[in-house]
């Protein structure tokens, strides 16, 4: 048992070196601050911020618990700090100033060895005109497929709404550019595009509102003529619709209203149409003209129909009797009196036809 005086071996750490214990913390050995180190340069050559990054770790495993001495951590720090600062590029208002510094030294240079009022020199290739890459022209094209070109040029490509709009871009296929604009984001070279939705025309200006075409006049044209018109305005020929102008009127089959006449359309005179717009043309034969107010020539919304059996006169071959129709030219079937009398005409009519019970002439 110890007596009074006597010291019992003070506790210390475990060693942190070469020859520490099986315990000791991974990133806690020589080898993981040099790898640290090591990692800096490479990771900056990827890209500068995660050199960044790895910089502050390797401060921290070289300083943290490192029984190295003081000279020894200073000197790694300062090595990882400059293998950092090697890889990575200045600033880009650095490479500018840089740039401009050359070209006045060069300017300077040269106004000494040439006679008075020579001309400066031009542009040194290391100005940002000089390393910008060739720029295709890319207007009129699709942008998924100029954004892919343009890329492949190197390109870092953005798009934005050429419109007063300015909507939100959702998807490239649905667009086509308009505009292009070059520009620089750090020393990588930026290609701008102002595009429309396909099919629409381009603005006169970027942020300008789209000019599209205004419907004209087409009341008195034929069909055929105003179809004509409408589709050279962008409209799809199947989004051109034809409808008759009169209730009581039926359309011929198609083609067989080519010279009828436009009575009203949809949208009106002086309406926008947009490339996906559908446009009614409401058609009169050129016997009937339109209703009014559209044409003095007509004067209700309904043909006239003399024997009010729903044929217009101009179709009836019978306008005075209403039991003969262009359906039943032979006539109409009656039935007798409610209880079942009325002799021959009451059980059939219109040479012979006979007419069941619960039909739709009961």
């Amino acid at each position: 048992m110890p007596g009074p005086h006597t010291t019992t071996p003070a506790q210390s750490e475990p060693p942190s070196g070469p020859g520490a214990g099986s315990g000791q913390r991974w990133w806690r050995t020589n080898a993981a601050r040099a790898g640290c180190v090591a990692a800096v340069p490479g990771l900056g050559l990827l890209e500068p911020w995660l050199g960044g990054a790895m910089l502050i770790v390797a401060l921290v495993v070289l300083w943290r618990r490192n029984p190295w001495p003081k000279a020894a951590k200073a000197v790694a720090t300062v090595a990882a700090a400059g293998l950092l600062a090697a890889v990575v590029p200045g600033s880009p208002g650095q490479a500018a100033r840089d740039t401009a510094a050359k070209a006045e030294a060069k300017a300077e240079a040269d106004g000494k060895t040439r006679p008075h009022g020579a001309t400066t020199a031009p542009p040194t290739t290391e100005s940002p005109a000089a390393t910008m890459p060739p720029v295709s022209d890319y207007r009129g094209q699709n942008l998924e497929e100029a954004h892919g070109k343009a890329s492949k040029d190197g390109f870092i490509v953005k798009s934005h709404d050429a419109s007063e709009k300015d909507k939100f871009i959702r998807g490239r296929a649905p667009w086509t550019v308009c505009f292009q604009e070059t520009g620089r984001l750090g020393a990588r070279p930026v290609l701008d595009f102002g595009v429309v939705p396909k099919g629409a025309p381009c603005p006169k200006e970027d942020g300008e509102p789209i000019p599209w075409p205004t419907m004209p006049d087409l009341v008195w044209k034929t069909w055929r003529t105003a179809r004509t018109e409408v589709i050279a305005l962008g409209v799809r020929a199947d989004h051109v619709e034809a409808r008759k102008a009169y209730r009581n009127d039926t359309l011929p089959g198609e083609g067989e209203y080519d010279d009828w006449r436009v009575c009203a359309h949809d949208p009106a005179e002086g309406g926008k149409v947009q490339g996906d717009s559908r446009v009614t043309l409401y058609l009169s034969s050129t016997d009937n003209g339109c209703p009014a107010p559209d044409r003095a020539t007509g004067t209700a919304i309904d043909l006239p129909d003399r024997d009010d059996d729903g044929d217009p006169d101009y179709r009836d071959p019978f306008p005075g009797d209403r039991d003969r129709t262009t359906a039943f030219p032979d006539g109409v079937p009656h039935l007798g009196d409610s209880n079942g009398s009325g002799g021959s005409s009451g059980g059939s009519h219109g040479h012979g036809r006979s007419v069941c019970p619960r039909t739709r002439w009961c």
